[in-house]
């Protein structure tokens, strides 16, 4: 009965003890452009594993999707983490830091903002192939200032924007498209740009 109770004990500390660790660690989120294949993966790892103290990897090569914890106390900001991943060798599109006390962090530069009672709405064509893609173009389109939001749907090859046009246009957006690297319906992208997409990027050129 009594080596019941210490087990009980033993394993409800074990429990507590990794919960507070849990909420001892900060969770990171990036989006990261050029993860082509398992190596991409493995040396974006390990410029990481550069950070001590740095938990729970987790990275998606098709979605470019790369997550990992790190200690809350360390307080690593969001210019380090850009930093590290462009170190890496790779791009870094969009990153979402949750703090260990709720707070939460995402990148991104100050834009004009829209009176929602002026906003156009209006969609376009774009090439791409996948969640990749999908981060790269609505990022490029969501940069241009005066867009409201951006979604490229990757089956129906569609980006749909919101936008003041006021400030810009939807052919301006396309522009700013086509310089990630994705043709649309009215631009192209550049050849050497094109080229320099992860292998599975390379969509069929409009």
């Amino acid at each position: 009965m009594n080596k019941t109770i210490i087990i009980t004990l033993v394993i409800g500390m074990m429990t507590m003890f990794s919960a507070t660790a849990q909420n001892t660690m900060d969770q990171f989120q990036v989006q990261v452009d050029g993860l082509g294949c398992p190596f991409c993966a493995y040396g974006l790892e390990k410029k990481f594993n550069e950070l001590k103290g740095i938990k729970q990897v987790k990275i998606d090569i098709e979605t470019g999707d790369f997550r990992f914890a790190y200690p809350a106390d360390k307080a690593l900001s969001m210019e380090a983490v850009l930093s590290q991943v462009e170190k890496a060798g790779y791009t870094p599109i969009t990153a979402k830091i949750t703090r260990a006390n709720g707070k939460v962090e995402t990148s991104g530069g100050a834009k004009t903002s829209v009176d929602g009672n002026q906003l156009t709405q209006q969609s376009v064509m774009v090439a791409g192939n996948c969640g990749m893609c999908e981060a790269r173009i609505n990022k490029a389109a969501s940069s241009v200032n005066g867009v409201n939001s951006a979604a490229w749907d990757k089956d129906s090859k569609m980006l749909t924007v919101s936008f003041d046009a006021s400030v810009t246009s939807l052919l301006e957006i396309e522009k700013a498209v086509s310089k990630s690297g994705h043709d649309t319906k009215n631009t192209k992208a550049n050849a050497g740009t094109y080229n320099d997409l992860p292998g599975c990027c390379k969509y069929e050129r409009l």
